[in-house]
């Protein structure tokens, strides 16, 4: 379900959809912000850059709507989003800059829980939040709290879709979609209750799949697994197979998918990875990820091919035997989720 655009949208306002992390952001990169900012560091656009020999550097914007949800806060979020996309660039997070944004009238008690927050999801993911800045904005100019981290790490790995090969298995490391879920039903929207937490948590413990023979890897945020998949595979000269069966999916995303009318292959995590790595790999990098409680429901969900599709093309099927071509997301599904 890429979605629609909606009726009204201005092509000459921003829309939230802007933001989705599908299409329409992919699109607003390329001809607002590589025009005037492309560099050698954003070339492939990917999740953090070499700045140096062994240095990564990353940023990332926080606006979460609520600020609270079950699992976690825009606290834990902007740690470990942040930890998030160093590991799965190959590189061991070290240092956060943290930059907050205060509605003024916000209750202390808020701040202070948040402040706690980011301090466990550091210590936990072995991160210092090194530097900072504060900023108090009149009531209305922003949503209560919006916050901006900055990560730097050093490199262990390095994700390159060249090395992708034909045979290669697509790994997933857990459920998807429990985050966006997560945020629908602690807004009350639809009148959705559900137990689901998110998975907000850091990756950190994929990193030694760098040294096991891990090609490339992208945490499924924004867009979800099919635009991360559909992304990377307009760059290969193959098609890329998975298997709807496969994907693991925990019991409240399958029921309010089905429900809702809502893909899962379009929702957001903040605590699961995709990779591709090679057959005879799968399976020891399958038991390291399973060895800890993010990972138990890692799944091996499909594979890199010629047929059937073509190169670029990136396939499902269905539970009903047929066969799917999955694009890019087109519209705000959820907005806020991060």
């Amino acid at each position: 379900m890429p979605g629609r655009r909606r009726a009204a949208e201005d092509p000459g306002r921003v829309s939230l959809e802007v933001g989705s992390g599908g299409r329409l952001m992919r699109e607003f990169i390329d001809r607002t912000v590589l025009p005037v900012l492309g560099n050698r560091y954003l070339q492939g656009l990917p999740d953090a850059s070499r700045v140096g020999r062994d240095i990564v550097f990353t940023t990332d914007g926080y606006v979460v709507d609520p600020l609270f949800f079950p699992g976690g806060d825009i606290g834990s979020l902007c740690v470990n989003g942040t930890v998030n996309d160093l590991v799965v660039s190959g590189a061991v997070p070290r240092f956060l800059s943290l930059a907050v944004i205060l509605e003024e009238g916000l209750p202390f008690d808020y701040v202070r829980r948040v402040l706690a927050s980011i301090g466990k999801a550091s210590r936990a993911a072995g991160v210092a939040v090194a530097t900072g800045d504060t900023k108090v904005v009149r009531r209305g100019q922003c949503d209560k709290m919006f916050i901006t981290t900055s990560g730097l790490g050093w490199a262990v790995g390095r994700p390159d879709p060249r090395r992708i090969r034909l045979g290669d298995k697509v790994i997933l490391t857990g459920t998807l979609g429990d985050h966006s879920l997560a945020i629908l039903a602690a807004r009350g929207e639809f009148g959705l209750e559900s137990a689901v937490k998110s998975d907000c948590a850091p990756l950190t413990f994929l990193l030694p799949l760098w040294k096991k023979g891990v090609r490339w890897m992208r945490d499924v945020t924004r867009g979800g697994l099919a635009t991360i998949l559909s992304e990377l595979a307009e760059g290969l000269p193959f098609a890329i197979r998975i298997e709807e069966s496969l994907i693991p999916l925990s019991r409240p995303v399958r029921a309010a998918a089905e429900i809702l009318g809502i893909d899962p292959l379009y929702l957001a995590c903040e605590g699961r990875a995709v990779m591709f790595a090679p057959q005879a790999a799968a399976g020891r990098i399958l038991d390291h990820i399973r060895r800890f409680g993010a990972g138990r429901r890692a799944a091996v969900i499909g594979e890199v091919g010629l047929k059937p599709g073509r190169p670029g093309e990136v396939l499902c099927e269905t539970s009903a035997g047929g066969l799917r071509l999955l694009e890019a997301l087109t519209s705000e599904l959820l907005p806020r989720i991060c």
